[in-house]
């Protein structure tokens, strides 16, 4: 009969609790990333942890539709509901994109009740960009 080797630490028999605990985040951070065919929100804590997020595709929208303001606002609210159970109170937002879905997101995390610390702007704009490339002989 072999001998049982013995366990040394906390865990000695699997997981004790659940793996994803919810965790209480009275901050966070909002990302609005808006292009012309869908909208992505990201809520995350202030140390870069994904705490939630949803897009116009994840909430039904099919084709064109994703890039509409209302999809916007739906994807938005659907992020949101979860993060203030968690307990979320104050935010900041990175808005980042030219879709139509920018302002609708905004108005709908203002609606929430999360108080926004600050709105910036983080599209990435090209300082007179790449070098281009050359052009084809014939």
């Amino acid at each position: 009969m072999a001998k049982a080797i013995p366990r040394i630490g906390s865990r000695t028999n699997g997981r004790m609790g659940s793996r994803k605990s919810t965790r209480r985040i009275p901050k966070g951070v909002i990302h609005v990333q808006a292009s012309f065919n869908n909208t992505i929100i990201t809520i995350t804590d202030v140390r870069g942890r994904v705490v939630s997020w949803s897009s116009a595709g994840t909430c039904g929208f099919k084709g064109t539709k994703r890039g509409t303001p209302f999809a916007a606002q739906t994807a938005t609210g659907n992020a949101i509901r979860t993060v203030v159970d968690q307990g979320m109170q104050r935010a900041e937002v990175m808005i980042k994109g030219p879709g139509l879905g920018r302002d609708a997101a905004l108005r709908a995390i203002r609606r929430s009740g999360i108080l926004l610390t600050f709105i910036r702007d983080v599209t990435p704009m090209p300082h007179n960009g790449c070098r281009p490339p050359k052009k084809r002989r014939i």
